[in-house]
């Protein structure tokens, strides 16, 4: 298999997509198009904002093409004029249907940041720290309808670091995905690799992250509450009310107060506020008030002359 002779169409958007693009290109793919979604509105400013994996490919002097939608025949037209021998997938953030799938001379691939079949879906990163999960991984997949359901080609384990957030496990996994895809396409493409399907008994599915999903619920323990902080950072950030206003936590760690405390009452441990859950209190290391900045939990102490109200709100 001569990577230069394959026509190749990569699809992806976010910063997750940048490694497997760049190896894709360094491995002597012949990158024809980068699929991206448009360019949105983001910020206070509400300024248009291009996705980052238009930026990269615009360095590398690859044509971006960034439809609204490939139930548009127009869309699948422009694609279908590249002639694509293979295409590849990292979170792009669509599901791509069949007009699509059907296209290229090779099955669509795509690059998942979990251990299929476990968190299919299109938080699984977040959802493997959630959950606790000591491990989780890159899969190599062929694309079918059905989200994440595809056959596999290969998968590699990733361990999951106690401080880790989404953003720093992300970028391993970024990484790990761009490594593990240029292994496997040379005898994938050959026919001498086969993809494997995944055991649906083993299925498990993460949901879209939503704003509400940050805020920490009552019904949380300590060690349960410090992952959701980890888990939603970057987005959409985890936080309590205080005052009636929204107070970000963006990093925190678990510890023991005595029993006396109810979910959602505040304390002080170590001179920073800390709010009660089951089995613990979670012991604030960095929070913000919105429309301000980060400030260590110390300062945000000292701020309140010393005296918190006398509960957070819980969702």
């Amino acid at each position: 298999m001569n990577p230069s002779a394959m026509r190749t169409v990569f699809m992806g958007s976010p910063k997750f997509a940048l490694p497997c693009l760049r190896a894709l290109v360094e491995a002597g793919y012949d990158v024809r198009l980068a699929v991206t979604q448009p360019d949105r509105r983001a910020g206070r400013g509400g300024r248009m904002r291009a996705p980052a994996a238009k930026v990269e490919a615009q360095r590398l002097d690859i044509p971006v093409f960034q439809p609204q939608s490939f139930r548009d025949p127009e869309a699948v037209a422009e694609l279908a004029a590249v002639e694509p021998d293979l295409i590849v997938v990292a979170a792009y953030g669509r599901i791509l249907p069949r007009a699509v799938l059907d296209l290229p001379r090779h099955p669509v691939v795509n690059v998942h940041p979990s251990l299929l079949p476990r968190w299919r879906g299109p938080s699984p990163v977040a959802a493997a720290i959630l959950a606790g999960d000591r491990e989780t991984g890159v899969s190599i997949m062929e694309l079918v309808p059905e989200m994440d359901a595809g056959p596999v080609l290969a998968a590699r384990p990733f361990p999951v670091a106690p401080t880790d957030t989404t953003a720093s496990l992300e970028a391993s996994l970024a990484d790990q995905g761009a490594e593990l895809l240029v292994e496997t396409l040379p005898a994938w493409l050959d026919g001498a690799v086969r993809a494997v399907p995944q055991d649906e008994s083993l299925v498990t599915v993460c949901p879209l992250l939503e704003k509400a999903h940050g805020h920490l619920a009552a019904g949380m323990n300590a060690r349960e509450a410090e992952r959701a902080v980890r888990a939603y950072d970057p987005w959409p950030g985890a936080f309590v009310t205080y005052n009636g206003d929204r107070l970000g936590i963006w990093r925190a760690h678990v510890g023991d107060a005595g029993d006396e405390l109810l979910p959602g009452d505040l304390t002080v441990l170590a001179g920073k506020p800390s709010v009660a859950f089951r089995e613990g209190v979670l012991v604030l290391d960095e929070v913000q008030r919105s429309g301000s900045r980060r400030v260590p939990g110390e300062a945000f102490l000292n701020g309140e002359r010393g005296r918190l109200a006398r509960s957070a709100g819980l969702a």
